[in-house]
């Protein structure tokens, strides 16, 4: 055999199972994608967007992939073992052995507001979504992951460049980092990686700045690579991560913003 043949693709993800938590609209839509497009079996995660959630699943199922939508409410304080629990039985409907590869925590709650304007209801929500919920839906999941699967953090840029209007959210986030690098070396004795993926301005209905024609050219000119980014630029890494390609790479956080802020 030659050298320069490969006898598998690493990118591809066929039989393998995922679950992308907020994957109803914008980078987790693009994410859950990206993962289909592979070969992965979705499990599209959508808190109230149920028809964004079934109109995904309804055009993945029709490009040839299998998914499923999975509701369930991170904001609460059960909300991730609900998640788990109506995963599993949603794989066992579908006949589906109750394990899974791949887990992208992307879910998250935005929050725009300098300290004094924080209240303590404020706090507990943007914590509760970002970093509470993903402790213990991979709490709750790990019994159910395979040994040698992926989990995926989602994170921000916000975490390595000041903005002082992300007072709750850039710390929420720097918590799900550092839980990202103890999990890694907890979980690596079962070959389980986990790597987290810190998004800069990306334009999605969300990002209303960064969706802006006239916003977005402002922020262009903060980053290396002249552009805001596409949630296709997110979920292309966030593939890699979650596919053999990525065996080698545990515990890090890596910049996905095309370089801004430099």
């Amino acid at each position: 055999m030659s050298l320069l043949t490969e006898s598998s693709d690493p990118i591809r993800l066929d039989g393998k199972v995922a679950l992308v938590t907020g994957a109803s609209r914008g980078i987790g839509r693009a994410i859950a994608i990206a993962l289909a497009a592979r070969g992965a079996t979705l499990g599209v995660h959508y808190n109230a967007a149920s028809a964004d959630a079934e109109t995904l699943v309804a055009q993945l199922i029709a490009g040839g992939a299998r998914a499923f939508a999975v509701q369930a409410d991170l904001a609460s304080a059960d909300g991730a073992q609900q998640l788990v629990e109506r995963f599993i039985g949603a794989l066992t409907a579908h006949d589906l052995p109750p394990q899974f590869d791949i887990l992208v925590n992307n879910a998250g709650v935005g929050l725009r507001a300098r300290i004094d304007a924080v209240t303590p209801e404020d706090f507990d929500r943007v914590l509760q979504v970002n970093l509470k919920s993903p402790f213990f839906l991979i709490q709750h999941a790990l019994r159910h992951v395979k040994d040698g699967g992926r989990i995926v953090n989602v994170s921000s840029m916000g975490t390595r460049a000041a903005y002082p209007e992300m007072s709750v959210y850039a710390p929420a986030k720097a918590g799900l980092e550092a839980l990202t690098l103890s999990l890694a070396a907890d979980l690596g004795a079962r070959g389980i990686t986990v790597n987290a993926v810190l998004p800069g301005a990306t334009a999605t209905d969300l990002n209303k700045r960064a969706s802006d024609p006239v916003a977005r050219q402002v922020i262009a000119q903060t980053v290396a690579l002249g552009r805001v980014g596409e949630p296709r630029d997110i979920a292309d890494i966030v593939a890699f991560l979650a596919s053999d390609a990525s065996r080698w790479i545990t515990g890090q956080s890596i910049d996905a913003s095309g370089g801004q802020r430099l």
